[in-house]
């Protein structure tokens, strides 16, 4: 069960943060394409550095804590979905606080 780990870890993150899309109304949901477009870059550009850090053998993930599948040159998916998730939760998180504290940033007209 510990090739679980790092997949456990991300589902208590994403409990953690997504109560706030429902009690907050953070929106973030319904901007998909807003959301998408603030998270693919880090996905991108992370991945591609995890990829060259393993290549070089800088960089490697104990294969008892992961599901084993890779999706790209030895990156396994439990670090790809580290990079959806976390980022996932931070935007949730601001967003929760913008809806608190009441901070405009500009697209309040947009649905």
């Amino acid at each position: 069960m510990s090739h679980l780990a790092y997949v456990g870890v991300l589902i208590c993150i994403v409990m953690g943060s997504i109560w706030l899309e429902y009690v907050m109304r953070t929106r973030v949901l319904q901007r998909f394409r807003r959301l998408l477009i603030a998270m693919l870059p880090g996905l991108i550009l992370f991945t591609a550095w995890d990829a060259y850090a393993i290549a070089q053998g800088h960089w490697f993930f104990d294969l008892d804590r992961i599901i084993g599948w890779q999706v790209i040159a030895g990156v396994p998916i439990d670090e790809v979905l580290f990079f959806v998730v976390v980022p996932f939760a931070a935007i949730l998180t601001l967003e929760a606080v913008r809806a608190v504290r009441n901070w405009p940033v500009g697209d309040e007209g947009e649905s």
